[in-house]
């Protein structure tokens, strides 16, 4: 059958391969512009990706600096509480040894004594109140220096405080006091003499103005007569109680 005697059906037929034509054309179109959305995509979403490690990477880090920065606070403040304790230990163990130190820097003038008379007592043995503490000890009983210094006064007649002392020495301390031993039966030291503490100075005895073998003791601020003080109150701020 000839093509021109049907010009409609070639008409169609024309239109049918012209539609084919433009299917394909536009299809071809529409799969380069789909290909090309593509692209952009891919790019956004691996660009998401490296934002999204990267952001992670980054907390990461802010987690281990904050984590570092917590350990060396403790580790500071563990340092701190170490040697605020080290420092109080030393502190505690200073004071124990200026304790200690001072515990033996004075110390009594005898031993195995019982007190009879007291510091300003009143009676008949001494005209005015008593100046002294006194220990009752044996004749013979070692008598010590009841701190480092000099003697000042050593001898017969209180030494020169008078003979109701009998034989008394004075010994001069560093602080500016004074120490007197007296009614003493026997003196080891002489004037001049440096002595240490608790070093033997006499022995105890019943010379003097004495009802009974015993020490009379004083703390002066001089070497004479009449200066003084509260002996048991004294040592006892020295560390020493009789």
């Amino acid at each position: 059958m000839s093509h021109a005697k049907h010009p409609a059906r070639n008409a169609a037929v024309a239109l049918a391969a012209a539609g084919m034509g433009a299917a394909m054309v536009f299809g071809a179109g529409a799969s380069a512009v789909a290909a090309e959305a593509r692209a952009p995509l891919a790019l956004d979403t691996a660009a998401a990706v490296a934002a999204q490690a990267s952001a992670q990477a980054e907390a990461a880090h802010q987690a281990a600096v904050a984590k570092a920065a917590q350990a060396a606070k403790a580790q500071a403040a563990q340092a701190k509480a170490a040697a605020a304790k080290k420092a109080a230990v030393a502190k505690a163990a200073a004071a124990k040894k200026a304790a200690a130190a001072k515990a033996v820097d004075w110390v009594k003038p005898v031993t195995g004594y019982k007190l009879t008379a007291g510091y300003a007592q009143g009676g008949a043995m001494w005209t005015n109140k008593h100046s002294g503490q006194d220990f009752a000890v044996p004749v013979g009983t070692p008598v010590k220096a009841a701190h480092s210094g000099v003697v000042v006064k050593a001898g017969p007649n209180g030494g020169g405080d008078g003979p109701a002392y009998g034989n008394a020495i004075v010994i001069k301390h560093a602080n500016g006091t004074y120490s007197q031993y007296a009614h003493l039966s026997k003196i080891n030291v002489s004037v001049g003499a440096k002595v240490k503490t608790g070093q033997q100075i006499a022995r105890s005895g019943n010379t003097g103005n004495s009802s009974g073998p015993h020490l009379h003791f004083e703390i002066r601020t001089t070497a004479d007569y009449g200066s003084s003080v509260n002996p048991a109150s004294f040592l006892r701020a020295e560390g020493v109680v009789i």
